[in-house]
């Protein structure tokens, strides 16, 4: 049974969902244990006075009975309530405030648009793997936070009034999607920004991180189609496109985009089209957490470490027992023959890393059973929270450790949507060396081989006669020859001052 000490709650009062986060702390980091979300459109009761109808504030509280039962086994000292645009502005929040408090036996903080974007910036940094100097976007329904900063530091706090709930009811009441409708709702997003976007692009950034309902919304449809996981101006252009040829809100259908997102999502996407015209963004990736990860580790007070996924890999090779001497090992030899061959095969820092995490984990299979090793590594790494990766680098890691040995299924690597696919596959063909070199788990073995291409050719050099002194691994390789050769993968062996073996 659950001790309540270890267990934290957050919840996030927004214009558009109400969200609660529950989780437990174990060992520095945390284990969600429960996400609820419900729609209350909080926004939408808002009239033109700013004041919240009497049905609007139902819908709220109704809600908040539901997340009361859960809060009961929570110390009170570990529940953070937020309440974020539409309580700010709204001219009677004080009613709802004090009734929602009582609801949920916590006291609802009404936070400030500044407040709302630093919480919003520490459960990116706390979550989200990639380059230190970042850009972070929040599309919520009421408002709209944008946030610079590098590591744990923010260095700009922006929050806007504007949001994919108030802006369908300003931009698209009639629920027409037409081009007007769009340029009406995009120029006006564009008037917020203008005040703002020199400050913001004067701090730079290395990575841009979407931390929202539209950006969330947008992986789903990009995954769907078959699209890699970076989201771009001409891709928001072309679903933008498809939704005006859709005609109508209640018309809208674009593949992978659900019906509960649907509503709010052409005018989240004119707001998202306008920020990346106005800050000129090249590329967008989503965030693996955001408010309610902000105020849980902030409860915590947890550093925030500089590479959050090497405390992801420590973290699940403990909780596994993987072999951390092995998988450093595998590591160093993926890493030895990643710097040999990335000119040649195009294989740049994003590969380099999905390429280390995957050597890390590669053994995680081994804790369920020795047989079909590789699917259980595949399928553990398919559904762990793995704070730091995004979804679709997380399915291509699964990918990479599903074909770690054996059989070559190309399916799962040609699905994925971190990288293309020729580099997906040029991932597997190192790992699997490694694996194979350093099965004997001794560092005193490994040869001094080298690696290097023609076009998609893979020739490996090893020490004369290295294959006769290691006669179970010259197998191993004989074998791997022929399972790349069913893909049609070229791979060739030789030995220094001897002729080739294929």
């Amino acid at each position: 049974m659950l001790k309540s000490s270890s267990l934290y709650a957050a919840i996030d009062l927004g214009s558009n969902s109400f969200h609660m986060l529950v989780v437990r702390e174990i060992a520095g980091s945390i284990q969600v244990l429960s996400r609820v979300k419900r729609k209350v459109r909080l926004a939408a009761g808002l009239n033109s006075e700013n004041e919240l109808s009497e049905q609007a504030m139902e819908r709220g509280w109704q809600c908040l009975r539901l997340f009361s039962e859960y809060l009961r086994d929570i110390p009170t000292e570990q529940i953070r309530v937020v309440a974020t645009a539409t309580l700010r502005i709204a001219k009677n929040a004080d009613i709802f405030v004090t009734k929602a408090s009582e609801i949920l036996g916590n006291t609802v903080h009404v936070i400030s648009g500044e407040e709302e974007a630093r919480l919003i910036y520490r459960g990116v940094a706390h979550t989200t793997g990639g380059a230190e100097q970042r850009l972070v976007v929040d599309i919520g329904g009421g408002s709209t936070e944008l946030v610079t900063g590098t590591g744990a530091k923010t260095t700009q706090l922006m929050s806007l009034s504007m949001g994919c709930v108030t802006w369908l009811e300003r931009y698209f009441t009639d629920r027409s999607l037409t081009q007007e409708n769009f340029a009406k709702a995009q120029d006006a997003a564009k008037m917020i920004l203008a005040p703002v976007a020199d400050k913001l692009i004067e701090q730079g950034w290395q990575v841009c991180v979407g931390a929202s309902g539209t950006v969330q919304a947008l992986q789903e449809i990009m995954i769907a189609q078959g699209m890699d996981e970076l989201i771009t101006l001409p891709k928001l252009e072309r679903l933008k496109h498809k939704a005006i040829e859709c005609g109508k809100l209640e018309e809208l259908e674009i593949e992978g985009l659900t019906f509960e997102r649907a509503l709010v999502f052409p005018s989240g996407l004119a707001i998202l089209i306008a920020i990346f015209e106005t800050l000129h963004i090249d590329n967008m990736i989503l965030a693996g957490g955001a408010l309610r990860e902000g105020l849980v580790y902030g409860m915590l007070h947890l550093p925030i470490e500089q590479d959050i996924r090497q405390r992801t890999l420590r973290n699940v090779q403990r909780r596994f027992q993987i072999d951390i001497e092995q998988a450093h090992r595998v590591q160093q030899l993926a890493e030895h023959f990643f710097i040999q061959v990335s000119k040649s095969w195009q294989l740049d820092n994003r590969c380099r890393e999905l390429l280390n995490s995957a050597s890390a984990l590669h053994e995680i299979g081994l804790s369920v059973d020795f047989r079909q090793a590789p699917s259980h590594a595949s399928y553990l790494i398919s559904h762990l929270d793995l704070p730091g990766y995004t979804p679709a680098q997380r399915r291509l890691l699964a990918s990479l450790l599903k074909n770690q040995t054996g059989i070559i299924d190309l399916a799962p690597l040609n699905h994925q949507n971190a990288l293309p696919i020729t580099q997906a596959n040029r991932l597997v063909r190192l790992l699997r060396l490694a694996i194979i070199f350093a099965s004997r788990r001794r560092d005193d073995t490994l040869p001094a081989l080298r690696l290097r291409t023609e076009d998609e050719k893979l020739i490996i050099t090893l020490p004369y006669q290295w294959l006769n002194e290691h006669p179970l691994r010259a197998e191993n390789l004989q074998e791997e020859i022929q399972l790349q050769s069913y893909v049609h993968w070229s791979l060739m062996i030789e030995e220094q001052n001897s002729s080739r073996i294929s």
